[in-house]
């Protein structure tokens, strides 16, 4: 987990009544077209990772959380709650999970990913794969990991990319495809010849009016 995470928690066991004080009350969120907000969709509270890596949690009060996997967060609450509930079941998920895939393809943007677990081709695949003029021998993932940035470029066309570290992608990653030399050297021609065609309009034009 990392700060600005946004986590839902929900505790559950045999005895229901023991549990609702680790639970947040459910709101409902109004739906596209409700007047009023009389009605809506009913949805679980979430909580937000702050600067510190700690949330606020009902009971326990600060629970240091950065750092942990959800297996490990779980655990953790699993063992704090035991003390006041019997057995307890614990489910925690990262609601905001995201990555985002610019450069040379057909659908660049950030995508929310619901199953908090995405691979490098499956992020590729949402964002509609690489273009006729993207690299797929030198793909950059940028990732951020608490105050540095690195990053790591992936050769896609190779099979041994999938035991790479950076075949499933993390919380807020960025992958970036490269366009290839012929896009490269396309582009710079079209700039050039707009540049060369408006030079010679130029000069067409004050030849003219020298010749009047």
């Amino acid at each position: 987990m990392k700060p600005n995470d946004l986590l839902t928690i929900t505790v559950s066991a045999a005895n229901i009544e023991a549990v609702q004080p680790f639970n947040l009350p459910v709101t409902s969120a109004p739906r596209l077209g409700d007047v009023g907000g009389v009605s809506g969709n009913m949805q679980l509270q979430s909580y937000l990772v702050d600067s510190d890596g700690n949330i606020e949690f009902p009971v326990l009060g600060t629970v240091q959380v950065a750092g942990l996997t959800r297996q490990e967060l779980v655990r953790k609450f699993k063992v704090e709650i035991s003390r006041y509930v019997q057995n307890p079941i614990i489910n925690i998920k990262l609601v905001n999970f995201q990555v985002t895939v610019l450069g040379e393809v057909n659908q660049p943007g950030t995508f929310t990913i619901p199953d908090e677990r995405i691979s490098l081709s499956k992020a590729l695949g949402i964002a509609g794969d690489l273009t006729i003029y993207g690299r797929r021998d030198n793909v950059m993932i940028l990732r951020e990991t608490g105050d540095t940035k690195e990053y790591k470029y992936v050769d896609i066309s190779r099979s041994d990319f999938l035991n790479s570290e950076y075949y499933y992608l993390q919380q807020n990653d960025v992958v970036y495809i490269e366009p290839n030399q012929a896009q490269i050297q396309g582009a710079s021609y079209n700039r050039n010849a707009s540049v060369y065609i408006s030079i010679a309009s130029v000069l067409i034009s004050l030849a003219i009016l020298l010749t009047n």
